[in-house]
């Protein structure tokens, strides 16, 4: 995401590269490559123009201090705007109401389904509630099935009603259903059409009408680009919506639909959603956004993710283990697992400046870690926990059961050595 804008980006800043201050003559080819990488990117041209404008206007507007130089100046100020752009700081979601109701809208194809899920599973981890998830899409019984898949993924109720074509009906029978059995936020997915249609408006509009959601997200695929931002812009006439929602920000997006949306429709971007698995669900933070865009990666949001997935007492026994210098195999393998649930690695990795450009060509698998632990599961239970008892007729029948080589088994065995050393000098570093 937003690979091309970002190398864009950088190349106009360096137009200002060796140059003692800002002036109207040296700026106006930076502004000028910015916005074209901005309308490159499929951001709305009157929104790229603005933007650039005011850029301008507070660049000029700036001392460059001697230990800035220009370039760095022109950077800051561009991602302050793209931030405020974007919404200036995050929203959340409104929960209010017994039950609170949240109705999920947008075309058909653009992830609501999905979605619905993701939130359903956000709301009960992050949030504590209990959820109900209704099945509203009467015309395809496919997102019926899916929804119903989904719920047990995550272990959440879907509320149904197969015989029934009135979905205004089936939103309000959910919310009496809920209330009798005290759960306290209702989802309502809805149906979609492959085009904006009165028919569907009219439906959609009907069902805000009848359960008066504290919440109506406007779920978009990202990459539709502009037209993403034109379809949001029919829905929030007629429906007046909360917030919005960018799926699909793993795929092939250019990312205009992101900068643009706030400014066209006036209404916060709320989530972010990339993949299919169900905790692939993020919050928007709009300078977070502006970060990656501009290369600076987005370390927050990386050691949030850490922290949800961090066990202390299993951090605790860890420690311990490296004090004590009995951490073997079986905790490896642990720490694998424990990193495997912060979601996919490649966007991990984007996240740490500088270190996704690098990577950015490197296909980093979801599998990256599946030889190590068919090289663990190939040792016996004595091996992984007496690691200096492996030796070279071992790693050999390792190999083999593994179905891997003997390198490979090697190569392990010294990155777990460097590993435990590493983590063994952390400790004691914290413990100075």
């Amino acid at each position: 995401m937003f690979e091309n804008l970002t190398d864009k980006l950088e190349r106009s800043f360096k137009i200002l590269k060796g140059e003692g201050k800002i002036t109207e003559i040296n700026v106006a080819e930076t502004l000028k490559e910015i916005r074209r990488a901005l309308v490159d990117a499929d951001v709305n041209y009157k929104v790229a123009k603005s933007f650039t404008d005011t850029v301008k206007q507070k660049a000029l507007g700036e001392n460059v201090l001697t230990a800035v130089k220009p370039g760095q100046m022109m950077t800051k100020i561009v991602r302050d705007e793209l931030a405020a752009l974007m919404g200036g700081t995050a929203t959340d979601i409104n929960l209010t109401g017994s039950p609170a109701v949240v109705l999920i809208a947008g075309l058909q194809g653009s992830g609501k389904t999905t979605f619905s899920g993701k939130l359903a599973a956000f709301i009960k981890s992050k949030r504590g509630r209990q959820v109900l998830l209704v099945a509203g899409d009467v015309y395809r019984p496919a997102a019926i099935e899916q929804l119903k898949v989904l719920g047990e993924q995550i272990g959440v109720e879907v509320y149904t009603e197969p015989d029934s074509k009135n979905p205004v009906q089936i939103a309000e029978n959910a919310i009496k259903y809920a209330r009798t059995r005290s759960i306290n936020t209702v989802i309502v997915d809805t149906a979609g059409r492959l085009a904006v249609d009165e028919a569907m408006m009219t439906e959609i509009a009907a069902i805000k009408a009848a359960v008066k959601p504290s919440e109506t997200l406007f779920v978009v695929d990202s990459m539709t680009g502009q037209d993403a931002v034109n379809t949001a812009r029919e829905f929030n006439d007629r429906l007046d919506f909360d917030g919005v929602v960018l799926t699909k920000l793993d795929g092939d997006t250019r990312g205009g639909a992101a900068i643009s949306i706030r400014s066209v429709v006036n209404k916060p971007l709320k989530f972010i959603s990339s993949g299919e698995k169900m905790d692939a669900l993020q919050i928007f933070h709009p300078e977070r956004m502006a970060d990656r865009i501009l290369g600076m990666g987005d370390v927050v949001s990386l050691v949030e993710r850490a922290q949800e997935h961090y066990d202390e007492a299993e951090a605790r026994k860890t420690r311990k283990k490296l004090h004590t210098d009995s951490f073997d195999f079986n905790d490896f393998l642990e720490q694998i697992a424990q990193v495997k649930k912060m979601g996919n690695m490649k966007d991990l990795m984007s996240m740490i400046p500088g270190v996704g450009k690098a990577l950015r060509d490197v296909e980093i698998s979801d599998d990256v870690f599946k030889q190590t632990e068919a090289i663990i599961g190939s040792m016996t239970p004595f091996e992984r926990e007496n690691p200096a008892a492996i030796n070279a007729s071992r790693r050999e029948r390792i190999a083999l059961g593994s179905g891997t080589t003997l390198p490979d088994v090697n190569r392990l065995m010294k990155q777990f050595e460097q590993s435990r050393k590493m983590m063994k000098a952390v400790v004691a570093g914290r413990k100075k």
